[in-house]
């Protein structure tokens, strides 16, 4: 796409390094240099604001990662990129049937409302729960690696969904200040909300993290 679009050499893109690093590969393939900027911290998408702070006059394209299940603030980022003359463009999720993500809605509302000790995910414009990312902030208390090896030991997957952010990563380093990126990729976990986890399996998911309730606070 940012070669159709005729994005190149001496251009720059303004990518997330929040997962994704193929996104960041993409601009290095087409020529451009990349910068990084920001997520919003309850959808993981890109920050309208961060994005426009990190405009330069070499900038040419924005590319937003939906992620999770939610998407981006489209109609902000948009105005950034007209404001500023850039191409904006999207990298989307996989659809999955309707009845599927009205069942993986189903248990994310169940684990919602019962779930204590981590932050449950925000679930605002349409989230189909492609993922269910709680946060487990660490306070002082085991972390969020703590957590999940513990809820393992009681039989629930869980799972890392960003292990190291793009701009840590060899090849990819930047100095660059992404507060709500470095502490999703320390703070976030993702616990199953498959269609086909029965009400038991239910149920265990929460045992087992509230089991461990005493170990982390949420910090709201």
């Amino acid at each position: 796409m940012l070669r159709a679009a005729g994005v190149g050499a001496g251009d720059e893109v303004i990518v997330p390094a929040f997962g994704n690093v193929e996104v960041t590969e993409a601009a290095a393939k087409a020529g451009a240099a990349f910068a990084f900027a920001d997520i919003d911290p309850m959808t993981y998408c890109l920050d309208a604001d961060a994005v426009e702070a990190v405009v330069t006059p070499r900038t040419a394209a924005i590319v937003v990662v939906h992620r999770f299940g939610r998407s981006a603030d489209m109609m902000r980022l948009r105005e950034v990129g007209q404001r500023h003359g850039l191409l904006v463009l999207e990298q989307g999720e996989s659809e999955a049937p309707y009845d599927e993500i009205a069942q993986r809605r189903a248990r994310a509302a169940y684990l919602d409302a019962r779930l204590r000790g981590v932050r449950t995910p925000d679930g605002g414009d349409g989230h189909t729960y492609q993922q269910y990312v709680v946060r487990v902030p660490g306070n002082g208390r085991p972390d969020r690696d703590a957590f999940a090896r513990a809820v393992r030991a009681r039989g629930v997957e869980c799972r890392v969904p960003v292990k190291t952010p793009v701009h840590r990563m060899a090849g990819f380093r930047r100095d660059v200040c992404l507060p709500e990126t470095e502490r999703a990729a320390d703070e976030t976990l993702v616990l199953p909300v498959d269609a086909s986890l029965t009400k038991r399996e239910m149920q265990r998911i929460v045992s087992a993290c509230n089991a461990l309730g005493g170990l982390v606070q949420p910090a709201f």
